[in-house]
């Protein structure tokens, strides 16, 4: 996989727990184009890789801006940056990935960001806002201290395009995320990212609204979804096209485990489903997919190996 090694140029103290992350070329160049949405992994010193979206303007291609919330019951990922990724040293990042991209034709746009969730929709709004575009962001938070970037927000603000609403640690005191989304008019595309609370509670109050107008990208996948993922039900079988060998894989194990193990190398990053680094195109045959990325159409053709399984026969993967 195609990787930057980039310069961790400023670090900036955002909200309570909240650190953002500027990453620049050593040597003063552009950086590849971002579209808003993106996100790139971030390879730690203990091989951990994790994913971060990226928060700047995307017509600055001088740097990538991340905003990483300190998560002391997280996995460790987020500790181990923050305790260990300093101003001057040197990271290596994926290229950018999008599957949370705006819809280019959309005649209006409702961005709802919750907590570190605002990351990838304050890229969005810079982009939207550049076009005149008509759009409009909710910001929920805890309190004001809890709410990243409202310096940059501030002329969003003052202009009556972005809302902020602070709960105090109880969203029911927040913002009305059901009222909001009672109706729909047809032409509004809607947009949300959060913690896992914040998304179900969004996905609860569209569930009426056109598939193809709501748009949301996890950072944590949902509980119950992660337990049914972490349990599959039977072995299944794939065959790889190039050599026709063919691998069980059974229960309590992955797809990418069972092809790595073989001496088939496939990358991994989330290992949840969430970011599309497995992502690996199939011919033939059935799949259970338990990804939250890929659409519809991507699902005919494509599948996560790190949670996707075989539904029924042989699952024929192009490798």
């Amino acid at each position: 996989m195609d990787t930057l090694l980039l310069l961790v140029r400023q670090i900036r103290f955002e909200a309570v727990g909240i650190n953002s992350y500027e990453l620049v070329d050593p040597n003063g160049g552009e950086l590849p184009p971002a579209p808003p949405g993106s996100h790139i992994d971030i390879h730690l010193k203990d091989g951990t890789i994790r994913q971060y979206s990226l928060s700047n303007d995307p017509a600055d291609r001088r740097r990538y801006v991340i905003a990483v919330l300190k998560e002391e019951a997280g996995r460790g990922g987020s500790k181990l940056l923050h305790d260990s990724l300093h101003v001057q040293h040197r990271v290596t990042v994926s290229l950018p990935r999008n599957n949370f991209a705006l819809v280019a034709d959309a005649k209006r746009h409702m961005l709802i960001g919750g907590g570190i969730g605002i990351t990838p929709l304050k890229a969005m709004a810079h982009q939207l806002d550049a076009a005149g575009a008509d759009y409009h962001l909710h910001y929920c938070a805890k309190t004001a201290d809890h709410a990243a970037f409202r310096e940059e927000f501030a002329h969003l603000t003052a202009k009556g395009q972005v809302s902020f609403h602070f709960d105090g640690g109880n969203p029911a005191d927040g913002l009305d995320i059901a009222g909001l989304l009672r109706e729909h008019d047809g032409v509004t595309h809607v947009y949300y990212c959060g913690p896992p609370g914040f998304m179900a509670a969004c996905a609860s109050a569209t569930e009426h609204w056109p598939k193809g107008m709501v748009h949301s990208e996890h950072f944590k996948a949902p509980v119950a979804d992660a337990a049914k993922s972490a349990t599959p039900a039977g072995t299944g079988i794939v065959e790889i096209a190039s050599t026709g060998q063919r691998l069980e894989i059974p229960p309590g194990q992955s797809i990418v485990d069972v092809l790595n193990d073989a001496g088939i190398a496939v990358p991994t990053s989330c290992v949840s489903g969430l970011c599309g680094t497995c992502t690996v195109r199939y011919l033939s045959g059935e799949v259970d997919h338990q990804d939250y990325i890929l659409d519809d159409e991507e699902r005919g053709t494509q599948l996560t190996t790190c949670v996707s399984r075989p539904a029924g026969g042989v699952l024929v993967l192009d490798l």
